[in-house]
């Protein structure tokens, strides 16, 4: 077996997909090369390849075709041992020395392709435009003034435009591209000139060069829309160090450092507040619009804002494992796999345009010899439909759509790896959810104090007492109820656990014992209607603790792992969009029914991982499309099993190389929010497809009629892509 690499490029100055095509194509025939993955979107290349590759070669072939290339640094290593290749994940320099002192490699040669950073005006293809529109004025100058010599200045103007395109085209068609828009742009604007056409012809260039900058412009605006996550991350943070304040980089914050976080600040990495109170607000990573109060234990996301004081935070992760590291890192891979839409309308383009080659030359040859037409008439439509016949527009439809749906889901935390899963999500019929941690909190609330002449307060304060210093979860819950309602809590005397029992201890001359039921039944301390009520909570899922002072049953506190605040609105959602939910859970028959019953969900109790793992194979059986949602670790069978595993998770907790999307910030609606907008986005290609198709059906029809000629031709190519970009960034604004 053949050992692989992976190695990742930025690659500058893409603004279609025919030009990702091209460098997919020419990268292929490099000796070595395994696999390519051009992502026009977020301007990168994966190249999978043996040890036998010359890299250097790799990034000749995209210099040769007019782009920038250079190695990118911001690869995060990726084990997947389960792959058969065992590839790794390299940076270009890891394979080629030659490469770490080597600047961004643009095409040299009058390259017009290079990445459009900043303003339009200023990138080389911005430059191009404005010389090849100041070359049309003039010639249109020198046509009025001089008549004679029009067809000149004509000439000349079609050669500023053109020559860049015809280069690139020749690169194109000499790495295997052989039926590029480029191509076709330079022999209809040839054609024009043998047929006297030179006024048309230096109007259609221009015309050409406005649509890519257009398109450059475009997919500038759906590559900032996921990258300028990154900018939210301060680039400064305060560190503590012996005492001590001083400011660092950021990215050189290690684990377990300790930063202060002022007011007003952005936290600069993820973290656990160690000491501090204060409103977060998360907009900026989770959508969410109100601040949430976080105090001490409380995890907090780099580029969330610090509200009202001063917070000490330990760090978590470092700068290339934090949160928004790992949404742009996954967003990237997952904007580089394709849809099945898109694979698809791939195969289709590859015969769609030599065929409108094919009918361009019979348009063109065929009623002159057969029918008697006017050759420059009908030469002149045969280049027209050249140029209607570019599949730009078509072929980017699918990825435009899918890049902008991954950007927008993963600004509110929703996580897909890649188009298939974004559009299999709207096809889901059921959603089965674990439900500790996934329906519920995953952590046990005080929900009832049933005082037997005692006040509340008075019996929670004695209970809180005796759980002191116990890392317990039910213990942690009464604790917790006893800070949230202010109760004081006295030091307690003589505490001793009784295993399997419960606790007890004294307090200001009263023994106090907090047991559970069967231990306090042993002491004979419960009557009848005290039974009665533990009975009836048990029922309701409830675990109960009794508290006896001196002997006597004094109260009962009863906690339960309650469901999460959106749960009932998340479930209610998906049953609005026509999908049904079941809850799959290892618990008590009796908790499950309860929990169940509060969310008005169908449910599974007393479940092993490997039951659940067949529920869902009886569901898809039963034809149901189903997402499994869990913790995406206990229920890994379960998630590799359906059709859609959805991980539901906090920060660097999300198992994502087992499920095939997560929901970062744990809310049970976004479940629903993925599927809506799985369904908008396809709606959206759709749209997308229709236009690019519709558009060039109506330019087809016209032209053969003689209705109009080339430049609404080009004007049918460019403003189809620049309608379907346009279109697909719909999807970049977020409902809800």
């Amino acid at each position: 077996m053949v050992e692989t690499s992976e190695t990742r490029y930025r690659v500058g100055g893409m603004d279609c997909a025919a030009c990702a095509t091209k460098i997919d194509t020419a990268v292929r025939r490099v000796a070595g090369v395994v696999d390519v993955s051009v992502s026009v979107v977020t301007g990168t290349m994966t190249v999978r390849h043996d040890g036998s590759s010359d890299l250097k070669a790799v990034q000749r072939k995209v210099t040769g075709l007019g782009y920038s290339v250079s190695p990118f640094t911001g690869n995060a290593k990726l084990a997947r041992e389960d792959r058969p290749h065992h590839h790794h994940d390299h940076t270009a320099h890891d394979h080629d020395h030659a490469h770490d002192d080597e600047k961004e490699i643009d095409g040299r040669h009058g390259d017009d392709h290079a990445p459009m950073a900043g303003r339009w005006w200023r990138s080389r293809k911005g430059r191009l435009t404005i010389f090849s529109g100041a070359a049309l004025v003039a010639a249109y100058a020198v046509g009025h003034v001089v008549p004679a010599s029009a067809s000149y200045a004509f000439f000349v103007a079609i050669l500023v435009g053109l020559l860049p395109i015809a280069r690139r085209a020749v690169m194109a068609a000499l790495s295997g591209t052989p039926f590029s828009i480029e191509m076709l742009m330079t022999i209809a604007a040839v054609g024009a000139v043998i047929i006297n056409a030179g006024e048309e012809a230096a109007t259609v260039v221009f015309l050409f060069l406005v649509g890519e900058l257009l398109e450059g412009v475009a997919a500038g605006k759906a590559r900032e829309s996921i990258q300028s996550l990154t900018a939210l991350v301060p680039k400064t943070a305060l560190l503590e160090d012996n005492g001590q304040m001083r400011e660092v980089p950021a990215e050189s914050l290690a684990v377990g450092a300790v930063i202060m976080v002022r007011p007003g600040d952005r936290i600069s990495a993820d973290g656990v507040i160690v000491s501090g109170e204060s409103a977060i607000d998360e907009a900026p990573v989770t959508g969410e619009s109100t601040p949430v109060r976080k105090g001490v234990d409380a995890g907090v996301y780099a580029g969330t804002v610090n509200g009202d004081a001063v917070l000490r935070v330990r760090v978590t992760a470092a700068a290339a494992d934090n949160t928004i590291a790992r949404v742009v890192k996954l967003v990237d891979e997952a904007q580089e796999s394709k849809a099945p839409t898109e694979r698809f309308i791939d195969r289709f383009s590859r015969y769609y345009t030599p065929g409108v080659v094919v009918v361009a030359a019979l348009v063109a040859v065929v009623p002159p010899l057969l029918l008697g037409g006017a050759w420059g008439e009908w030469i002149y439509k045969g280049l027209a439909i050249l140029l209607i016949g570019c599949p730009c527009a078509l072929v980017i439809s699918t990825p435009a759509a899918i890049a902008a749906s991954l950007s927008a889901g993963a600004r509110r935390g929703l996580l897909m790896k890649g188009g298939a899963v974004l559009e299999t999500l709207g096809t889901v019929t059921m959603v089965a959810f674990d439900k500790t941690g996934t329906l519920t909190e995953g952590k046990p609330r005080v929900t009832d104090i049933v005082s037997f002449g005692l006040g509340e307060a008075q019996l929670l304060s004695r209970a809180a007492v005796l759980e002191q210093g116990s890392s317990h979860p039910l213990a942690l819950a009464i604790l917790h109820r006893a800070k949230a309602d202010g109760v004081p809590v006295p030091p307690a005397f003589e505490l001793e656990a009784l295993p399997g029992k419960g606790v007890t201890g004294k307090v200001g001359g009263e023994t106090l014992d907090l047991l559970s039921p069967p231990a306090a039944r042993e002491c004979g301390a419960l009557n009848g209607e005290q039974e009665a009520r533990i009975a009836g909570l048990n029922d309701e899922g409830k675990s109960v603790s009794v508290l006896l002072v001196n002997g006597t049953a004094a109260g009962l506190i009863a906690m339960r792992d309650e469901p999460r605040e959106d749960a009932g609105a998340g479930l209610s959602a998906l049953k609005l969009a026509g999908v049904k939910a079941m809850m799959l859970t290892g618990d008590n028959k009796r908790t499950a029914a309860a929990v169940a019953g509060m969310l008005d969900i169908d449910w599974r109790g007393e479940m092993m991982p490997e039951d659940k793992q067949r529920v869902v194979g009886e569901l898809k059986r039963q034809g149901f499309v189903v997402a499994k949602v869990g913790d995406g670790i206990n229920d890994a069978p379960a998630l590799a099993a359906a059709d859609i595993g959805i991980a539901m998770g906090g920060g660097t907790d999300v198992a994502l190389e087992t499920a095939d999307a997560a929901v970062l910030h744990g809310r049970v609606g976004d479940v629903a929010r993925m599927i809506a907008l799985s369904k908008r986005t396809m709606r959206n290609i759709l749209e997308n497809i229709t236009i690019a198709i519709g558009l060039k059906a109506v330019f087809l029809v016209t032209t053969i009629a003689g209705m109009t000629g080339l430049w609404p031709a080009i004007l049918a190519d460019t403003g189809a892509t620049v309608l379907v970009t346009i279109n697909a960034l719909r999807l970049l604004r977020v409902r809800g």
